[in-house]
C-alpha cells in the first residue's frame, strides 16, 4: 500500500500553505522544526492554529532574522546548501529540482543566464524552508503520488522586488506552463512563485476532484483574510493499493467524418484541461466508404458532462456514445535523475511495489537534447542508464 496526496488549489497555493497542510496531516511540529534546524538558516519557525473565514487552518510562519547584509542566493549557493544537508537523497533531489525550475523561470523572464540569476522572494531563507520542508514532509507521510486541482491564480496586481506586476506575475506564469489555470473570486495574487514551483514539480497531474478514497485532510492557512472565501489549502491523503485493482471509468466516443484535423488537434488540449484521463483518434471507414475519425475520450464520472459539452461545442459531432469500462493502472510516481548537469523527470510504474516500467519525461529530454545539440534518442538512453545505475 502506498499513499497519494491531492491538493485542492481552488484558493491558490503558496509555500507556507503547503507546509501547514502537510503538517496538519499528522507530522509532529517539533520534529519538523528539529529537522529544518539542521539547515542552519537564520530563521525561527512558528506553527499555530488560525481562523480564516471562520474555518480553522494550520499557519506556518518563518521569521527570518535580520542580518547586516541582504543575501541574494544564486543556484550554486542553493545547490551547495541542499546537497550538503542531512536530508535523504530523494528529498534533496526533489528540492533541487524545484529550485532549478525557479531559477530557470526567473532567468527566462529577466533575460539572464541561469548561473547569473539570483532570486529575491523565492531565494530567501523562508522559501528554502518551504521547499525543503515540503519535500521532507511528503516523505514523512509516505507520499508516492501527488495530484492537484487546476490553479486558481486570482487577478489584479501584486507588488514585488521588481515593481508592481500583473497577476499572475511573470515567474508564476512561466512556472505554470502546461498546467490548467483560471482566475476566480479574488482581486489579488493567489499563487506565489514558491507555491507554483513546488506544485508544478511534485504533481503528476492537475484534475478536478478525482475519484479517490481518503482518510485524512490537512488544512494549511495562508497569511491573509480574503473576502468571499477561506484562504485555506486542503490536502487529502489516502491509500493506494499497488495490486492494480480494477475500477470503473467511462469511455466517450464519436465518429466524425467532416472535421478539420486542426480542430481535432485543438480539442486535445481542451479535453485534457477538463480532467480527461486520455484522448485519442482512430482512422475508420464509415458507411458508403466514407473515411472518418473516431474520437475516444476516457473519463471519470464527475467529468463526463463537461467533456461531452466540450465535444459538441468544439467539433461537428451531433451525437456521442458513453459507456462504462473497467480500467487497471499501475501505481506511478515521478522521480528525477541528473544527466549532464540537468535534472530530468522519470515516471516509474510499480507492480506490487516493484518497478516494472521506466519512462523518461520526453519534454525534459527534448529540452536537454536541444541544449546539448544531441539527438533526443541519445538523451533518453542516457537517462535510462543514469536511473538504472542509481537504483542498482
Amino acid at each position: 500500500m502506498m499513499n497519494f496526496l491531492y491538493f485542492d488549489t481552488s484558493v491558490g497555493i503558496s509555500g507556507d500553505m503547503i507546509l501547514g497542510a502537510l503538517l496538519d496531516l499528522g507530522v509532529a511540529p517539533d520534529r519538523f522544526k528539529e529537522r529544518i534546524s539542521k539547515l542552519k538558516l537564520p530563521v525561527e519557525i512558528d506553527i499555530h492554529d488560525v481562523q480564516r473565514s471562520s474555518l480553522r487552518g494550520l499557519k506556518v510562519d518563518v521569521h527570518v532574522k535580520h542580518t547586516r547584509h541582504h543575501i541574494h542566493r544564486r543556484w550554486t549557493d542553493i545547490e551547495q546548501l541542499i546537497s550538503g544537508s542531512s536530508f535523504s537523497p530523494k528529498v534533496r533531489e526533489k528540492a533541487l529540482a524545484i529550485f532549478k525550475r525557479l531559477f530557470t523561470a526567473e532567468s527566462h523572464v529577466h533575460g539572464k543566464e541561469f548561473h547569473e540569476t539570483h532570486l529575491h522572494e523565492a531565494g530567501a531563507d523562508d522559501a528554502i524552508v518551504d521547499i525543503v520542508g515540503s519535500c521532507y514532509l511528503a516523505e514523512e507521510l509516505g507520499v508516492s503520488t501527488v495530484a492537484a486541482a487546476p490553479m486558481n491564480l486570482g487577478r489584479g496586481w501584486v507588488k514585488a522586488a521588481h515593481g508592481t506586476l500583473p497577476v499572475p506575475p511573470p515567474a508564476v506564469a512561466e512556472l505554470l506552463k502546461g498546467v490548467p489555470v483560471y482566475a476566480a473570486w479574488a482581486e489579488e495574487e493567489l499563487v506565489t512563485p514558491t507555491g507554483a514551483a513546488i506544485i508544478s514539480t511534485l504533481a503528476e497531474r492537475f484534475v478536478s476532484f478525482p475519484e479517490i478514497t481518503y482518510d485524512r485532510i490537512g488544512y494549511g492557512a495562508g497569511g491573509r483574510e480574503i473576502e468571499n472565501f477561506p484562504n485555506i489549502l486542503r490536502a487529502f491523503l489516502g491509500r493506494m493499493d499497488s495490486s492494480v485493482p480494477e475500477r470503473q471509468i467511462y469511455q466517450i466516443e464519436a465518429n466524425i467524418d467532416d472535421a478539420n484535423p486542426q480542430v481535432l488537434g485543438h480539442l486535445f488540449e481542451q479535453v485534457l484541461a477538463l480532467g480527461a484521463l486520455d484522448i485519442f483518434l482512430t482512422p475508420i471507414v464509415m458507411k458508403k466508404n466514407r473515411l472518418a475519425t473516431k474520437l475516444t475520450v476516457l473519463a471519470e464520472t464527475a467529468t463526463i458532462d463537461s467533456l461531452v459539452d466540450k465535444i459538441f461545442r468544439e467539433t461537428t459531432s451531433i451525437g456521442v456514445r458513453v459507456f462504462p469500462v473497467g480500467r487497471r493502472v499501475l501505481d506511478r510516481k515521478m522521480e528525477t535523475v541528473e544527466v549532464m548537469g540537468e535534472s530530468v523527470n522519470v515516471k516509474v510504474a510499480f507492480l506490487n511495489g516493484v518497478p516494472v516500467n521506466i519512462q523518461p519525461e520526453f519534454r525534459d529530454c527534448r529540452r536537454l537534447a536541444e541544449k546539448m545539440k544531441m539527438p533526443v534518442k541519445n538523451i533518453i538512453e542516457l537517462v535510462n542508464q543514469s536511473f538504472s545505475k542509481r537504483n542498482r
